[in-house]
């Protein structure tokens, strides 16, 4: 990834990219009784792609919402900016939730909310704005994932999938995120709308300094947008690492879903 500085451009690890920005350390979730997580650990750098994939009803959303704090957890720690969210103050979780954006599973917009004053939500959560200054913030956000200004004064029901999810993302960036955790953000989409996604993603991290934490069963995804993949499975992270890495796993689950058919293309493709 390159970053512009005053002398031209500079890499990402000049500017910190081996800098922890998420850490899992251990950590164990059960529902009713049934161990979804069992001592699973992952960690995430600053400025990186992460596509988290794993077998349907692994638990990938599982883990996603249990760092984002929605689900207790039985073990384990959390860091997120090197601070322990169990241990922090509410002032301190504060200001790491304001750091964080995320895009929900199907968007979840409020329905009876415009696009801008969906975007605007985070705002009146956190911040304390004149109503104008939150309208040039949200039209702002609006144009940076792509959609057209008219877009803003239209309701979820008035949008297509597509615009539900880059609506969705300009809420995720309502705040100038560090980081941001997307769950499933391609799916339902078609295959073109869903390459324009992933393309706006890799340009938003390039633009914006973006750490992205992406839950995804797309190998499209997968194989254009991710620097490094993690495998959940096992109620752990089986494997991690490159798609190079992923290509060369003996793995059973890796290798049926990496070098299966349809992968076989997508590399080839990629690699064209």
């Amino acid at each position: 990834m390159a970053i512009a500085s005053g002398n031209g451009v500079k890499t990402a690890q000049s500017a910190g990219e081996n800098e922890i920005v998420l850490s899992v350390r251990d950590v164990t979730v059960a529902i009713e009784d049934k161990l979804i997580l069992d001592k699973l650990s992952l960690d995430i750098k600053r400025g990186e792609i992460l596509g988290f994939v794993g077998a349907s009803g692994a638990g990938k959303s599982v883990l996603l919402r249990t760092i984002l704090g929605l689900m207790p957890k039985q073990s384990g720690t959390i860091k997120l900016f090197g601070l322990d969210v169990d241990k922090a103050s509410e002032v301190e979780r504060l200001r790491v939730d304001m750091r964080l954006g995320v895009l929900f599973q199907h968007g979840a917009l409020f329905s009876a909310l415009t696009v801008q004053e969906n975007v605007q939500v985070p705002m009146r959560e956190y911040l304390d704005l004149p109503k104008k200054l939150m309208d040039e913030l949200a039209m702002l956000k609006v144009e940076l994932v792509g959609l057209p200004p008219d877009a803003a004064q239209k309701f979820p029901s008035e949008l297509s999938g597509g615009m539900i999810k880059r609506a969705a993302l300009a809420r995720a960036l309502a705040l100038d995120p560090d980081i941001v955790f997307l769950d499933e953000p391609t799916s339902g989409l078609d295959p073109i709308s869903a390459a324009e996604f992933d393309e706006l993603v890799v340009k938003l991290r390039d633009t914006m300094d973006l750490t992205v934490y992406m839950v995804t069963h797309d190998l499209d995804t997968l194989f254009t947008a991710c620097d490094h993949v993690a495998v959940l499975g096992k109620k752990r992270v089986l494997v991690e690492g490159t798609i190079d890495d992923m290509l060369k796993s003996e793995e059973p689950w890796v290798k049926s879903y990496f070098r299966g058919k349809r992968a076989r293309q997508l590399d080839l493709a990629a690699r064209a």
